[in-house]
């Protein structure tokens, strides 16, 4: 199989670390890790302020930042005790081509999930979710999707290459299925047509975390779920750093509390998009999308 990532290609300067400090293996289907970070940065798909292709790169930056802590509060145990995670640097992709880095990305999805390794995923923008999406659900089936966004991302009026229109697109391709997925954080324009459960921003800030939760886990049922979190769901107060920034956002806390509250969920893949280094301040775009992916590493790693 053609190799989709190199060692030149891990950063975009000469850090030579993965995410957290995770070792670096440039051939991670045939790793002992259980989890597989990706970096992807593209942002072609843009519709906003560009510059989500180096996401990836600021996110292994800053998580240095919580590599010290043997246990990540308020967790219980160590990741490393209980989940084996390698970071196998960026997806490489044809410069300027958006559909080589579409049938790239799902290859190389499809290979690592072939390999019994799940995927945690760092954008770039939200458009390679629908990548991501066409290999998961080629293995699991039609997925419930969990969506955190300021933005519904089902518009039908974009382009094939659209981060907006992810949405639109997957359930036609019989990837999701919206009767069976939510989305939480949304302040922007959505329709009820859609078929999703939305929970929207103006909601979710009233609703305690339980509620959420609760909501969740009636609407996914039994069903597998894929995970995508758009930094942009966080108030710009808490993540400045991205192209389409919307105020009355909900707050960094809120939403690591309810991510621990979907730990028991059968989720099978996970990612985290839409950083944009050039507009963030003192990193903390960064620093909470690390987090975030962090807290996504124990919830996978709770279940073992």
């Amino acid at each position: 199989m053609e190799t989709l990532y190199h060692a030149h290609d891990i950063s975009l300067t000469s850090n030579a670390f993965g995410f957290l400090r995770f070792p670096l293996n440039f051939e991670p289907q045939n790793s002992d890790a259980d989890v597989i970070i990706t970096g992807v940065p593209f942002d072609m798909a843009t519709s906003g302020r560009a510059g989500t292709r180096f996401g990836p790169n600021a996110i292994r930056q800053i998580s240095t930042q919580l590599a010290w802590e043997e246990k990540r509060y308020p967790w219980s145990f160590a990741l490393k005790d209980k989940l084996k995670v390698a970071d196998c640097g960026d997806l490489v992709y044809a410069f300027g081509d958006n559909q080589d880095m579409c049938n790239k990305l799902t290859a190389h999805a499809d290979n690592l999930i072939t390999n019994g390794k799940k995927l945690l995923t760092f954008g770039g923008d939200h458009f390679i979710t629908l990548p991501l999406l066409r290999a998961h659900a080629k293995h699991y089936g039609k997925l419930s999707l969990i969506h955190f966004d300021a933005h519904a991302d089902t518009y039908s009026n974009g382009s094939a290459f659209d981060h907006g229109t992810m949405f639109y697109h997957a359930p036609i391709e019989g990837l999701i299925a919206p009767d069976k997925s939510v989305q939480i954080g949304i302040r922007t324009e959505y329709s009820e047509k859609d078929g999703f459960l939305v929970l929207d921003a103006a909601c979710a800030n009233d609703m305690s975390v339980d509620e959420i939760v609760e909501a969740i886990k009636q609407r996914v049922g039994n069903n597998k779920c894929y995970l995508t979190f758009d930094i942009d769901c966080l108030d710009p107060a808490f993540a400045p750093g991205t192209g389409t920034p919307v105020m009355g956002g909900m707050t960094s806390d809120k939403i690591l509390k309810i991510l621990r509250g979907l730990k028991e969920l059968e989720i099978v893949g996970y990612d985290l998009v839409e950083v944009s280094p050039a507009y963030d301040h003192s990193e903390i775009t960064a620093l909470a999308a690390a987090t975030i992916a962090l807290e996504m590493l124990y919830m996978e790693a709770s279940k073992r």
